[in-house]
């Protein structure tokens, strides 16, 4: 059969992902809602979100960011302030360079971030050493902080206010289930703004 040579391999990782997906609906829905309350909250007040993390995780921040700032299915709603740390190549490089890489995130949060405000975090491992100290900042700021994180969480959940930790071990599986929870909490924050 033509086209046929990886259909084993394909039909495996749907399958992972799948199964991944119904673990994330079986174990972690309550942190999913907290999560999407304390963002709705921040946005109420006045507040902003701040994205950030590494790799695929910064292409994700930035797409949350660009959900809220724009619209999912709304386009009457407000535009809602949040931010992508991971998108001033000016900033990331000087603040590597002068400060090193750990301090590219918590930087930006000691300048931008305000007491309220919501701090989400991602990574697949919960170790990144620069989303750990972004997370720090935060906390003595006063921001209200989110991990989206994978495997055993890390030493980042017990630095955050609410750990979204995918119970799975595969990095490809945690970052699609990443964007799935992010779109939904950005879909739960547009419904709330849509009324």
């Amino acid at each position: 059969m033509s086209g046929s040579k990886f259909s084993k391999e394909i039909v495996e990782r749907i399958e992972e992902s799948i199964q991944t997906k119904q673990r994330v609906r079986d174990r972690i829905v309550p942190e999913i809602s907290r999560a999407a309350e304390v963002m709705i909250a921040a946005l109420d007040a006045g507040k902003k979100i701040l994205f950030f993390g590494n790799g695929g995780s910064a292409a994700d921040s930035q797409h949350l960011a660009a959900e809220l700032i724009g619209k999912m299915f709304n386009p009457k709603r407000r535009a809602l302030p949040a931010v992508a740390l991971t998108t001033d190549s000016s900033n990331l490089t000087a603040l590597g360079n002068d400060f090193g890489f750990e301090t590219v995130f918590s930087r930006q949060i000691e300048g931008l971030g305000q007491a309220g405000d919501v701090a989400i975090g991602i990574t697949t491992s919960g170790q990144s050493p620069n989303v750990l100290e972004a997370m720090k900042t935060a906390r003595t700021r006063g921001l209200k902080t989110i991990g989206l994180i994978g495997k055993d969480g890390g030493p980042l959940k017990g630095l955050v206010d609410i750990a979204i930790i995918v119970p799975s071990d595969s990095t490809q599986r945690i970052q699609e289930s990443h964007i799935t929870i992010g779109q939904i909490l950005c879909e739960l924050v547009e419904l709330h703004f849509s009324d």
